[in-house]
């Protein structure tokens, strides 16, 4: 087998440790920096480096690492696992994702936990399952934010092994799996990768401190390890389409920039392997050029997420108007329809939360709507509030139909977040599992200070390296079975299933979207196709001119069609879809 490194910090030599031998390594004539040497070994070995006669430190690109990041690296056969099922060729156009964090999905926090209810999925409807970070971090329970090992699969969660079932699983269901990938820092802790090279620079600084190196000297090299990290999922792992945290972070100055070279990346792998995997971008930049193709000037990723809308929506079901929420509250109905027909709020208009303008317009005709995501809460949504509260910790049970049929009959690809669908009683908080304690206590004084500062009391603020705080966030599944919980569960099958059946609800014309509303009354109505989606926010019945001849395909509270005045009667806190009168439900 042959063992490699890129370990340019090296000046006497590195050295494999595998197993009780030691051997050097030599150099790679044709590669600055590389070090390496053949050696016997199968899948499960131990393994490290030590440059020049230091400590014996894992694998830069570890497949696995049994003890955590500190530990040894282990040697991984990714040709033995007999896969059973075919790629279930899944696209965006059509699609429903579903975020899911494994760690706090079950009460075992596992993969094979959590493959075992995915059949909850699949008879849902939703088509693809969004996994948040699984790479390796110290610790058992934490966000997976904090990864430092970009290559490996956190051990507590099943390691390698567990991951191939999971995805096995669930393209046996027909269900596609999206992973989340942190390219803009790693973890404070067990990052061993500063010993053998400059993968991060201090050319610019991030809230993590020294940026990835992606533009400084020896970013070649740094970026052919993210890029083949990448790439290793989508090959060893089956994964269908990765999400890129926070893009807006990459501090990247090159003409070629990372993410264009990464989406080049894998669209010529997919070209190789005949099938289509994607890239969705995490975003604050209000920028359409994301995800404008790269032919046409743009870096090539195929989604991005919405937050405007989401922001858009949250301000119109809570009245919240604090920090990032003020743009939106002036006047979120307004806000809620630019947003489903225009994409972005901010589109190259002012922002006081910023102090600037900001964004830029989304070229509707041009577009097509599942360059984004659409969605109502998501795990930072929930889980940077001081209590980790959900929406429906808060909201009516109509309120939060109506949140889920603007998510699900949207022009974006609808992206819920686990639990959503059954409004879930459990919070989702802030925990994590640093076992250093200075970090863990920087941790703890700093979720307080943060809050402190909003009129929150430290005691109220749950301590994150408190076992019971990962434990409240866990799903409570017996929910599903009682009410309220499984009449919204109904709704948003039902919801899923006309998406999935009417082809209107999967157009991905952006300049065929129409919104009506009123600001004072809190209603808004949308044309999709030969579709209306009619919801009421307000306290009190509504009464929402439609015109034309109506029937109802599905609604929250019973409610008649419109009358010949053409006239829509919605009662409080409910909703509505419609179809024209001369169309086929």
């Amino acid at each position: 087998m042959l063992f490699e490194v890129w370990a340019p910090n090296a000046r006497d030599g590195v050295e494999l440790e595998l197993g009780d031998a030691r051997l050097p390594l030599a150099p790679d004539p044709a590669r600055d920096g590389w070090w390496q040497a053949e050696a016997p070994a199968a899948d499960g070995d131990r393994y490290g480096f030590s440059l020049d006669g230091g400590p014996v430190l894992p694998d830069p690109r570890s497949r696995r690492l049994p003890d955590g990041p500190d530990g040894l690296s282990a040697v991984v056969d990714h040709t033995a696992y007999p896969w059973r099922h075919p790629f279930p060729r899944r696209a965006l156009r059509g699609a429903v994702l579903y975020e899911l964090h494994i760690g706090t999905y079950t009460p075992e926090g596992t993969l094979d936990a959590a493959a075992e209810q995915l059949g909850e999925l699949a008879e849902l409807g939703v088509t693809h399952v969004e996994l948040m970070p699984l790479c390796s971090f110290p610790g058992v329970h934490g966000w997976g934010y904090d990864g430092v090992a970009p290559w490996a699969v956190h051990e507590p969660y099943g390691g390698p092994e567990a991951l191939k079932r999971f995805v096995d699983t669930a393209h046996g269901l027909g269900l596609g799996v999206v992973l989340d990938v942190v390219h803009n820092h790693l973890g404070p802790s067990g990052n061993h990768l500063p010993s053998y090279g400059p993968y991060f620079t201090e050319t610019h600084h991030t809230p993590w401190g020294a940026a990835v190196n992606l533009d400084a000297p020896g970013s070649d090299e740094v970026r052919a390890y993210l890029l083949g990290s990448a790439l290793a999922w989508l090959r060893d792992y089956r994964i269908d389409g990765l999400r890129l945290d926070a893009v807006h972070a990459l501090a990247d100055t090159r003409a070629l920039t990372f993410l264009e070279e990464l989406a080049a990346a894998v669209d010529a792998h997919g070209a190789a392997e005949n099938r289509e995997p994607f890239l969705i971008a995490e975003s604050d930049l209000g920028d359409p050029r994301t995800t404008t193709p790269r032919a046409a000037g743009g870096l090539g990723l195929h989604a991005q997420w919405n937050d405007d809308f989401h922001h858009a929506l949250h301000t119109a079901l809570t009245g919240e108007s604090q920090g990032y929420y003020a743009d939106f509250a002036r006047a979120p109905m307004a806000a809620l329809a630019k947003t489903l027909g225009h994409v972005f709020f901010h589109d190259g208009s002012y922002s006081a939360f910023r102090g600037r303008h900001h964004g830029r317009p989304v070229d509707r005709v041009r577009t097509p709507a599942h360059r984004f995501l659409g969605y109502a809460q998501t795990h930072d949504q929930i889980g940077n509030r001081a209590l980790g509260d959900r929406l429906s910790a808060s909201l009516s049970p109509g309120l939060l139909a109506c949140a889920a049929t603007l998510v699900l009959t949207g022009p974006s690809v609808p992206m819920l977040f686990m639990g959503e669908e059954w409004g879930a009683g459990t919070p989702w908080q802030y925990f994590t599992d640093h076992t250093d304690p200075e970090l863990a206590e920087a941790v703890r004084q700093g979720r307080r200070r943060e809050f402190a500062a909003h009129g929150w009391a430290e005691e109220e603020v749950p301590d994150p390296q408190d076992p019971a705080t990962r434990d409240r966030s866990v799903l409570d599944r017996a929910e599903r079975e009682r009410e309220p919980h499984a009449r919204l569960l109904a709704w948003y099958r039902k919801l899923i299933g006309l998406r999935h059946s009417h082809p209107d609800l999967t157009d991905p014309d952006l300049a065929a979207v129409r919104a009506a509303f009123d600001e004072k009354a809190r209603w808004l109505a949308f044309r999709r196709g030969d579709l209306r989606v009619v919801v009421n926010l307000a306290g009190q019945p509504a009464e929402i001119p439609l015109g034309g001849r109506h029937r109802v395909l599905a609604a929250w509270e019973p409610v008649p069609a419109p009358g010949p005045d053409g006239v829509l009667r919605l009662p409080a806190e409910s909703c509505v879809v419609l179809a024209n009168g001369l169309a086929r439900g």
